[in-house]
């Protein structure tokens, strides 16, 4: 097929890195290799039995036809009563829309909002798909960056001095995806005091990684009123519940914004699966801080967390953050940049995720798709087990490096 044929818009869009190099993972095993694929972010847990228990009575009880495109008035109640119960965020029903996951969430607020050339400021490190979705609804990325140093965050001061004529949006993600960096309550009451100067800025918090944090207990940009009517939450299931393949997602925002969003949505995917949203419902009824199936994969998140920091720190050239949440490590790696095996040079963070896949057998992410070509992304959404051997495999890999 031509190039011709091919809208310029696709021709923008990249393939996301994640799911490219988990299909490369999933093409060497096919040749028989015992390649560790550590490049996704999907936990390895099963989806508690209370939740597969809800969705197959919601098969036995015909929930096989079309929902309402915003989702069943039920669990619509069920995000609103969630928000209100473990974020102290007060949304409508009305206010929610539920989607095939937080994904289509975000690309529903994007193409319910954006017109071409508008702006969106984009915190690097920053979820692959953000910049995509962005130039998928024909708006234009902003990037603002973090670093190490400053533990991959960024202030309102930089934000502000970022926001144009043109800028329509701000998105970030806390947890963070990749760093699993964490905002505190004082970082995002002043990120939101400057946002309240900027009315016009529209502010996206992606808070799919909210209980799957290891310092307490998330906060929410959305708790000040001074931004709440310029506030979009997204969030969903996959990553606390285990329930990656079950496509559940929503967004909370305005009723106008709303209204918008299922309207887009409408025309696009309709309505979110059927049993997974009646599943839903049990699963968000249930008190995470009650939920032992939810404190258990938190315990264990943690645990391979620490364990792969113990294991990087011994590790010559590579240098950790330190993640509050999320499931996942984003070290530095600068200090392997010109240093060669006899056979590759590794020149840059590509490089490194190649040769570590080759020489390895283990899948990891380059940070440049992530925004930082000074890092690589290491997920521990896989078991201890598994880690393990990485870790004995990457060291081993690292140390012939001159």
């Amino acid at each position: 097929m031509k190039n011709t044929v091919l809208s310029a818009r696709i021709l923008k869009m990249s393939e996301s890195a994640t799911l490219a190099m988990t299909k490369k993972s999933r093409e060497l095993k096919a040749q028989g290799l015992d390649v560790i694929n550590l490049s996704i972010g999907e936990p390895d847990f099963n989806v508690p039995d209370f939740i597969k228990d809800a969705a197959k009575k919601a098969i036995d009880d015909n929930f096989s036809f079309y929902p309402p495109v915003a989702g069943y008035p039920q669990l619509r109640k069920a995000v609103s009563d969630k928000l209100k119960r473990d974020n102290q965020l007060d949304y409508a029903p009305e206010q929610i829309v539920v989607s095939t996951g937080a994904k289509q969430a975000i690309a529903n607020v994007f193409l319910a909002t954006l017109n071409p050339g508008d702006e969106v400021i984009v915190p690097a490190p920053y979820w692959v798909s953000y910049t995509e979705l962005i130039k998928l609804a024909e708006g234009v990325p902003v990037y603002v960056s973090g670093t190490i140093e400053t533990e991959f965050k960024i202030s309102p001061e930089q934000i502000e001095a970022a926001i144009t004529p043109r800028t329509k949006a701000f998105i970030f993600s806390s947890p963070n995806n990749p760093s699993g960096m964490l905002y505190s309550y004082n970082e995002l009451q002043s990120l939101a005091k400057m946002f309240a100067r900027h009315p016009e800025v529209l502010v996206i918090s992606d808070e799919i990684y909210e209980l799957i944090n290891f310092v307490g207990k998330s906060t929410s940009i959305g708790i000040f009123d001074e931004i709440k009517e310029q506030t979009v939450i997204i969030n969903g299931l996959s990553k606390a519940f285990a329930m990656t393949g079950w496509r559940l997602g929503y967004s909370a925002t305005s009723i106008e914004l709303a209204k918008a969003i299922e309207k887009v949505q409408g025309q696009i995917t309709s309505a979110a699966n059927a049993v997974s949203q009646i599943a839903a419902v049990t699963a968000l009824q249930v008190d995470p801080t009650e939920c032992k199936e939810l404190t258990m994969m938190k315990s264990a998140f943690k645990e391979r967390r620490d364990y792969v920091l113990k294991r990087f720190g011994d590790i010559p050239g590579i240098r950790p953050n330190n993640p509050e949440g999320a499931f996942y490590v984003f070290p530095n790696i600068e200090q392997l940049f010109g240093k060669s095996d006899g056979q590759s040079i590794i020149k840059d963070d590509n490089d490194l995720s190649l040769y570590l896949l080759n020489k390895a057998l283990v899948a990891l992410v380059p940070g440049s798709a992530f925004g930082d070509p000074n890092c690589i992304r290491f997920s521990y959404a896989t078991s201890m087990e598994n880690i393990q051997k990485a870790m004995d495999r990457i060291e081993k890999a690292i140390l012939e490096l001159k």
